[in-house]
Parts: structure tokens; C-alpha cells; sequence
């Protein structure tokens, strides 16, 4: 059976983490959190990443983080388990939003908080240009690289339409099947066994 298990290991893939790039959580990897998860990273450097868990949907809206909060058709994600009575998101607004950091392609990460609720409410943002986080996803020096030697994770690159489309849990399975045929096994692997 041990050598049935080697169809899991990911190290043949050589792709390293780095900004830009998302993590595929492997089919066992259990928690809340990360059980399934595919994680966008915005930074990744010597002090450690931080990412947002991309397909696991919250069912409020952000209107119930941020009361007054203008109104706005945008869905609210599971963004991971650090900070988790605050928002953060992901847009495509670049320069307009002040303070913003340059992630991947069109892509950005943050910035001025007030302007994003005033221009929301001039009705000049497109929810489609924005995805709201709660919480983030973080790893301290080092944590990342020895849970991928623990081969919890698959580092892939993701193109920016994939990060801003409406996902949700089942998702995985659709990045999983990007990432090539090597890990076709994981698609139709049952996420708990022992109920097999």
C-alpha cells in the first residue's frame, strides 16, 4: 500500500513559491482552513508569504464586516485563519487605489481603504474588479518551504482571470486539473477515505 501512496508526493513538480503563484493543497491536508484550499500568494520573500485562500466562499455579505460598507453585489471569501475580524481583497483597480502593492499582471493587493468605499459608492468599481478576504493566510521564515517538503502543497503558476473568477470549494478540482496529469489521481480522490 506504501507505494500506492508515492501517486501523492509532489516533489517532482520544481516549481518554486514565489509571488504571483498559487499552492494546491494536497488531498489529505485536513483543517478548516486549508482542507482543499488553493491559496493566491501576494508576497513571498525571506521573512515568509502571505496568501488568500481563493475558493472558500463566506455566506454573508461584507456589508455585515463593515456596516457602512456602500452597497455592492461582491462576494466575501475565507481569506485563511490569521486576522480574521479583518478584511482585505484583491483587485484589479492598480494605480486608482492608492497604497495598493503590485501582485501579478493587473493584479493588486490592498490599499486605501476609504477612497475604494467612496468610488464604490460613485458606482465607478465593477465588482468583478474586486474580491474581498476575511482573514489572510500566513507562513513565517521557513514554514512554507518545510510544509512543502511535508509535500502538504502544490506550487503552480495561475493566470489573473482564474484568481478573480467566482470560485468555490469544488474549485479545486479544477486547478488541480491544470496543474497536469500527474495528479489526475487527486481529482477523484475522496476527500474523507474512511467513509469510502
Amino acid at each position: 500500500m506504501s507505494e500506492n501512496l508515492d501517486i501523492f508526493k509532489i516533489r517532482t513538480n520544481n516549481i518554486a513559491p514565489k509571488t504571483g503563484r498559487i499552492l494546491i493543497a494536497e488531498p489529505f491536508l485536513s483543517g478548516e482552513y486549508f482542507n482543499r484550499s488553493v491559496v493566491f500568494l501576494v508576497t513571498y520573500n525571506e521573512k515568509g508569504a502571505v496568501g488568500f485562500i481563493l475558493n472558500k466562499k463566506v455566506d454573508f455579505p461584507i456589508q455585515d464586516v463593515f456596516p457602512d460598507f456602500p452597497d455592492f453585489d461582491s462576494e466575501v471569501y475565507l481569506g485563511g485563519p490569521v486576522a480574521t475580524d479583518s478584511i482585505y481583497f484583491l483587485h484589479k483597480l492598480g494605480d486608482k487605489l492608492p497604497g495598493s502593492i503590485h501582485v501579478l499582471d493587473d493584479l493588486y493587493w490592498g490599499g486605501d481603504f476609504e477612497i475604494l468605499k467612496r468610488d464604490v459608492r460613485l458606482g465607478k468599481i465593477n465588482p468583478a474588479e474586486i474580491r474581498f478576504f476575511l482573514g489572510y493566510s500566513g507562513w513565517d521564515a521557513g514554514q512554507l518551504e518545510s510544509e512543502l517538503k511535508e509535500d502538504s502543497w502544490l506550487v503552480t503558476d495561475v493566470a489573473q482571470e482564474a484568481v478573480m473568477r467566482d470560485l468555490s470549494e469544488s474549485s479545486w478540482v479544477d486547478f488541480v486539473k491544470k496543474a497536469g496529469s500527474r495528479y489526475s489521481v487527486w481529482e477523484n480522490f475522496p476527500e474523507n477515505p474512511s467513509l469510502n
